[in-house]
């Protein structure tokens, strides 16, 4: 059984697809501390993966431009959706995915993982509130909050509503033992 929260694109949009590209990880396999750094390798390859289909050229100074945000934009979402799998995925068997998909006019970040119960929980509460509040809000709190507790969790998730104009939407599907997988769909335009 399926459940979703925003505009979650079904697989149907695969025939829209230019290319795509899908990494997976198993998080049992190196402790959260040593992920870190691979989370940003990682993300770095797939934003330069993603350059070569936003070449520079010499008549049209704008196109480095063009290259450099759009490098940077996938760089920064894949990273934190990396280390949000990372820090919150069950540490069971279930391997960490990350798919990205490059479509004419928009490029879509799917990455999954398994979660336990009270981790669904919770991020169906931050869901619910992303909904109902002014995501600009949500991020001055956010902010207030982690100078108090250093609790960051969130932060990263806004700022790609915020500042990268992104629309995020979310799948949970169960699996055995009560734990679930979450889907979590970043869609930019370009």
């Amino acid at each position: 059984m399926s459940e979703t929260f925003g505009a979650f694109r079904e697989n149907d949009d695969a025939a829209l697809a230019l290319e795509s590209l899908s990494l997976c990880f198993s998080p049992s396999l190196l402790p959260l501390q040593q992920r870190w750094r691979n989370n940003g390798l990682s993300a770095d390859f797939l934003a330069d993966y993603v350059t070569t289909f936003f070449p520079k050229t010499e008549d049209d100074p704008a196109s480095a431009t063009r290259q450099s945000t759009v490098k940077g934009t996938v760089s920064y979402i894949a990273n934190e959706l990396l280390e949000n799998a990372m820090k919150y995925s069950d540490g069971g068997t279930q391997p960490i995915t990350m798919r990205l998909i490059l479509q004419f006019d928009r490029i879509i970040f799917e990455e999954t993982n398994a979660v336990t119960p009270e981790e669904a929980a919770s991020y169906r509460r931050f869901i619910d509130g992303l909904s109902r509040e002014d995501p600009s809000e949500i991020y001055f709190r956010k902010v207030e909050e982690m100078a108090i507790s250093g609790d960051e969790s969130g932060l990263g998730l806004i700022t790609m509503i915020l500042d990268y104009a992104a629309t995020l939407s979310w799948r949970f599907d169960a699996v055995s033992g009560g734990v679930e997988t979450v889907t979590t769909q970043v869609c930019m335009e370009i």
